[in-house]
């Protein structure tokens, strides 16, 4: 309980509260010494196939886990045949890999038409601009429609986008939606120049439109080490975000006010208010990282689940299955199965105890920082809230739960 009190940032006694009414609940005993037990086995294996000592201090571990990125990053790399990030055509490449190991995908998005329509009543002015029209009606006539939807992403700015273009939204009806495949695509090279702010500022070339059902892809490079198995990575997460949203959007289009619901979920709205305490234990959804704005924020130390660490564990999975038949690769690639909860506590060379987490993304974010002991831990601290919801409840009823009580904000068990 105390240790992963100290890893959660949590009061222990909270977590001593939340234990005594999970197991009421569920009748399950001990849960906290099996996930303590659990972290301890996961750890020991893969420190033993890094070839790293449990009694290493922390560099060497953060070392050897970053090495293992670089490797693996080759391998991913070998599998999809090179692919050269700023190419346009080996984007295409790794888009149809990952839809294909996604399952392509289906959703309800909105339709190109409603879509098209936005774009007319609110010209973006940013947009037009650089691509040399005078009217939005001449824009669309030229130029593919979800590009310039991808586009408005990083040339026009969020105080237009918010209180102009999306406002648009709020006149969405059920209506203007359909049912079509989740799309991958890599934006034309024309994108590059006007992007490059964009992807420096996210650390990453791809990001997505929820609402059409399209992941993006911008064609440039960061020259960082590590960048295709981030790409791929990232592009799998998406390939199950898009869905789960889309799911609870298909939900509630028989409800009332879904223009509203609609707009809370693409804002990604959290609640901010703590539900009153009663004899139950209410847990949150989160559906951000809230310590990438503030690491102190209350939510962060309440009991909450988090459909983003959904989404990673399942894109992890993925790299497995990449893998699969692919000699020794797969193997290697099944490295971080399970791992996104996982991390401990190491001395580092000045003796201090700090907590390495073996989770897949903080690791390929610590990457990004050019192997500065930059602590990237908070993907690993919400995949461990995931983790003793899971292991109270069950799997399914972790992703049951997210998606059925994302838009309430909270649930009580």
């Amino acid at each position: 309980m105390e240790k992963i009190a100290k890893i959660l940032r949590a009061d222990k006694r909270h977590l001593a509260e939340l234990e005594k009414r999970m197991a009421e609940v569920t009748g399950k005993k001990g849960v906290f010494e099996k996930i303590d037990q659990g972290n301890k086995s996961l750890m020991e294996d893969r420190l033993l196939t890094l070839g790293v000592s449990r009694e290493a201090d922390a560099k060497e571990i953060y070392d050897a886990l970053i090495s293992k990125i670089e490797a693996d990053d080759h391998r991913v790399s070998e599998i999809l045949g090179g692919p050269v990030c700023h190419s346009r055509e080996d984007c295409d490449k790794v888009a149809s890999t990952a839809l294909r190991l996604a399952g392509n995908p289906k959703g309800f998005f909105i339709k190109h038409e409603k879509a098209r329509e936005f774009l007319l009543k609110e010209p973006p002015a940013n947009t037009m601009k650089f691509l040399g029209y005078d009217s939005a009606e001449k824009m669309l006539a030229s130029e593919n429609l979800t590009e310039i939807y991808a586009s408005l992403r990083f040339i026009e700015g969020n105080e237009w986008l918010n209180s102009k273009f999306f406002k648009q939204y709020e006149t969405l009806k059920p209506g203007d939606f359909e049912e079509r495949e989740v799309r991958v695509i890599a934006l034309d090279y024309k994108w590059a120049k006007t992007a490059g702010q964009f992807v420096v500022k996210k650390k990453h070339n791809i990001s997505h439109l929820k609402e059409l059902g399209i992941v993006f892809i911008i064609p440039v490079t960061l020259g960082i080490s590590g960048e295709i198995l981030r790409m791929f990575a990232l592009i799998m997460h998406y390939l199950n975000e898009i869905p789960f949203y889309s799911d609870i959007a298909r939900k509630m289009s028989g409800e009332k006010n879904f223009s509203e619901k609609y707009i809370s979920l693409l804002r990604g709205d959290v609640s901010e208010k703590e539900p009153e305490k009663n004899e139950k234990v209410s847990w949150l959804v989160v559906q951000r990282y809230l310590a990438k704005d503030d690491e102190n924020d209350w939510r962060l130390f309440y009991p909450h689940i988090n459909p983003e660490a959904i989404h990673w564990e399942k894109a992890e999975k993925s790299l497995s299955l990449l893998g699969a038949g692919k000699d020794s690769f797969e193997k290697e690639l099944s490295f971080w199965n399970g791992l996104n909860w996982v991390g401990d506590y190491f001395r580092d060379e000045s003796g201090v105890p700090v907590l390495v987490s073996f989770d897949l993304v903080d690791t390929v974010m610590s990457l990004v920082k050019e192997k500065e002991m930059v602590k990237y831990l908070y993907h690993h601290q919400e995949a461990l809230w995931n983790k003793i919801f899971s292991e109270y409840m069950g799997e399914e009823n972790l992703e049951k739960y997210a998606r059925d009580y994302l838009l309430k904000g909270y649930f009580e068990v």
